[in-house]
């Protein structure tokens, strides 16, 4: 028996990433998952694969920036499954231009859509459902630029994510005692297909020193499958080897401006 046997979850950015993984990870515990992300045709890969295995999943495609459809997601869930035990928001991303110097009101404000706004949609429209079932657990992937902010997250990005996860702390300090638990992932810097929107793009080297998308994964599943009296409050994760950054660093703080 897996340890989410008979549970439902939600995972949001399933198709790539920490998210795919993550997705993986939960179907081999027994849980049946939405999956959710942009593009339908990696979800629907991760869907076949899981579904080879013996698992239940479903693809669906949901743009988190539209705060309609994170919450239409949340009820969809529930109309179909008549559960959702753990939800994991993973979706996020951030702006081309990291300096507050540069970076233009639209892609603040889709980012912060995506990574706030989307994330408390998305949570609020469950969460009166899990208090109903006496427990549940709420994930959400931030960032260590959220503690640690600078110009290789982003401005928007960092600010986003601290919001993030002080909402999951304010969950933590109001529902615990319903049963509800909130967890914050905080890692530093993933392998992961994000990455490839970076002013400067990380090359083989540099990523070979990076923590695996599978190894975040498993920090959220530790989180979902601990038993309900205990709650892992926040997870703050960081390649164990160092590497030069500054190239990474000064293009990020020219990104969006005419010294690109």
């Amino acid at each position: 028996m897996g340890h989410l046997d008979g549970q439902v979850a939600i995972i949001t950015g399933a198709g790539t990433g920490i998210g795919r993984e993550a997705a993986l990870m939960f179907a081999d515990e027994g849980a049946k998952l939405v999956l959710t992300g942009r593009r339908i045709e990696p979800l629907n890969e991760v869907v076949a694969l899981i579904e080879s295995k013996g698992g239940t999943a479903v693809a669906k495609s949901v743009d988190m920036e539209d705060g309609d459809a994170a919450a239409a997601l949340g009820a969809w869930t529930l109309a179909e499954f008549g559960q959702v035990d753990v939800l994991v928001n993973n979706a996020g991303h951030s702006t081309h231009a990291r300096s507050i110097r540069h970076v233009g009101t639209e892609e603040w404000e889709n980012v912060f859509k995506v990574n706030v706004q989307g994330v408390y949609r998305l949570t609020q429209s469950v969460i009166d459902s899990m208090i109903e079932r006496g427990g549940g657990t709420v994930i959400t992937t931030s960032s260590m630029a959220a503690i640690r902010p600078g110009p290789l997250g982003g401005i928007a990005y960092s600010a986003a994510k601290a919001a993030s996860y002080n909402m999951m702390r304010g969950i933590n300090s109001e529902l615990n005692a319903k049963g509800i638990r909130a967890s914050t992932i905080l890692p530093a810097e993933v392998d992961t297909p994000i990455l490839n929107n970076r002013p400067h793009k990380p090359d083989a080297a540099a990523r070979a020193k990076m923590m695996a998308a599978e190894d975040v994964a498993k920090a959220i599943l530790l989180c979902a499958t601990l038993p309900g009296r205990t709650v892992i409050e926040e997870i703050v994760m960081s390649p164990t080897i160092p590497r030069d950054r500054t190239r990474d660093i000064e293009a990020a703080a020219k990104a969006g401006s005419s010294e690109e």
